[in-house]
């Protein structure tokens, strides 16, 4: 099995996470929980969005919460920017890494952004122009890349054209998301060396939702395939207001567990990643999502 040594973890957890609350989250909450991943070992953690607060109000105070962190030197803390308004707030906030995205589905670019995929790419030109004529970093994400929850299975070349346009955006990294979940092994490889005859492998990555199970299982497929960048959720924040019933994104404690088993290296502490985990889940109300978290728990007597 070819294997990479060692796993970049993206967590998305304080942006893609918390935006699906049902009431936003105080911002002392949400920076303790990025200082407390950061502090576990994450060199990659969102760190909002600047979309509109009249669809996401759960993100409305991004500029608050970066105003508010202690940044830690190599650690990288990007925003989802939308358009170019949504760039201006990420410049007056000092956001140095953005994010853009499409979807590999006609229906639900509609459904989320209210255009087509093409219009979608052409909103983002202005905004990938100036934000890399600033020298910020460009990352770029591709929801439904297995399948939309109006469109049902999503062809592989459907993926690999969206993804190659975002690279000709500029995007350093693209992110290939299975929003809703519906994603298996095999199909993952297939979509994936699809995409790769278009994007170099060394810059995708890959995010999964455990709708149905699958995200460990698929993950493991894009490891076999080379992909060395997974997008995570500490204990397993999210979902996704578009595709009724998907739940959340896989739980970064469970696929850390599963890269040390592996002997594939992360820089995470697990324990500190795990207490993360259980702050914010208890700030929410609720338990961790994670099977790891909830194991470490029962065992340490937290539960």
């Amino acid at each position: 099995m070819n294997l990479p040594p060692s796993v970049r973890i993206v967590e998305v957890g304080p942006r893609d996470g918390l935006q699906n609350e049902p009431t936003p989250v105080p911002v002392a909450a949400r920076i303790a929980l990025i200082e407390g991943l950061v502090e576990a070992g994450l060199k990659v953690v969102e760190a909002g969005s600047f979309v509109s607060p009249k669809w996401v109000p759960q993100m409305a105070d991004t500029a608050a919460v970066l105003a508010g962190l202690k940044r830690k030197a190599g650690v990288r803390y990007p925003v989802l920017v939308p358009n170019l308004q949504g760039l201006e707030g990420a410049e007056a906030a000092g956001a140095k890494d953005i994010a853009i995205f499409a979807a590999a589905s006609e229906s639900f670019s509609k459904k989320n952004i209210n255009c087509s995929i093409t219009e979608s790419i052409d909103r983002f030109r202005p905004v990938a122009a100036r934000a890399l004529a600033e020298e910020r970093r460009l990352r770029g994400y591709v929801s439904c890349v297995l399948g939309c929850p109006y469109e049902g299975e999503i062809a592989p070349a459907a993926v690999a054209k969206v993804a190659k346009a975002l690279l000709d955006l500029g995007c350093e990294e693209i992110s290939l998301g299975d929003t809703i979940g519906t994603g298996t092994p095999v199909r993952t490889q297939r979509m994936i060396e699809t995409v790769a005859a278009q994007v170099p492998k060394a810059k995708l990555a890959v995010h999964f939702h455990d709708t149905y199970g699958q995200a460990l299982a698929n993950i493991l497929a894009a490891l076999e395939l080379g992909i060395a960048v997974v997008d995570c959720s500490v204990a397993g924040l999210g979902g996704c207001p578009y595709a009724k019933g998907a739940s959340g994104n896989v739980a970064t404690e469970d696929v850390v567990y599963m890269l040390n088993g592996m002997g594939i290296a992360t820089g995470i502490d697990l324990a500190k990643l795990a207490a993360a985990g259980r702050a914010i889940t208890l700030q929410l109300g609720r338990t961790p999502a994670s099977k790891v978290a909830q194991a470490l728990a029962a065992k340490n007597g937290n539960n």
